[in-house]
């Protein structure tokens, strides 16, 4: 059976499916490479040590923290919402010092490589820029935000990779497991409005923090 979101997404532009998955693609300079999103503290500190322990934090952020407050944020955007008031929001959630750097770095590179390519968009923090650019497209909402969902857990997902003993196909294990987190925050972020952000990752959060003061770090959050 065809649900009415699959057959919006059949019925979506190609064009406008690979434009955004350009956008989100690791090959689209804004760095997101360098970025753990306070996940190094936590490998780190021992608080995520494998598979099991990675998928269980990346999805929690994914529910319950920056990951679906971003959704909204970009759904919002995507509506047509004022997009200055939106970009103070998304500043006003950032747990942390380095958590607002990455948002606003992340934003102004997005921008920065539109602007080449000819497009004007704000240089927002990083959900904002997104979802605005994303009103040129004329895709659904739910699948705009389970595209950046997807990229934001690919992300910290090559982090870990990267940081610890995490194989490639382990890595690619828990992305495809987080699958149905990813559409089910996207579709609640795509009818939902910035008044309904609320998060729960004080780990996460404090993890984020503890980054801030490490001795040594490979990653810029």
């Amino acid at each position: 059976m065809t649900t009415g979101t699959a057959m919006r997404i059949e019925a979506a532009d190609s064009g406008a499916l690979l434009t955004l998955a350009q956008w989100l693609s690791p090959a689209f300079p804004v760095s997101g490479f360098a970025y753990s999103h306070g996940l190094e503290a936590a490998i780190a500190d021992g608080d995520v040590t494998d598979a099991a322990g990675l998928e269980g934090w990346v999805g929690d952020l994914l529910a319950l923290g920056s990951g679906r407050a971003d959704a909204i944020l970009l759904c919002a955007a995507l509506r047509g919402e004022d997009a200055d008031t939106l970009a103070a929001t998304a500043r006003a959630l950032a747990a942390s010092a380095e958590r607002l750097e990455e948002t606003e770095a992340l934003g102004r590179a997005f921008a920065a490589t539109l602007a080449a390519l000819g497009m004007d968009v704000p240089a927002a923090p990083y959900p904002v820029a997104v979802g605005v650019a994303a009103r040129t497209l004329g895709l659904p909402a739910e699948v705009v935000a389970a595209q950046y969902l997807q990229a934001f857990a690919a992300t910290l997902i090559g982090a870990a990779v990267r940081f610890m003993p995490l194989g490639q196909s382990a890595g690619q294990g828990v992305l495809t497991r987080l699958r149905p987190v990813v559409l089910a925050v996207a579709a609640e972020a795509a009818v939902s409005a910035p008044e309904d952000i609320a998060t729960c990752v004080p780990g996460a959060d404090i993890a984020a923090m503890r980054h801030e003061t490490m001795d040594v770090r490979i990653f810029r959050t």
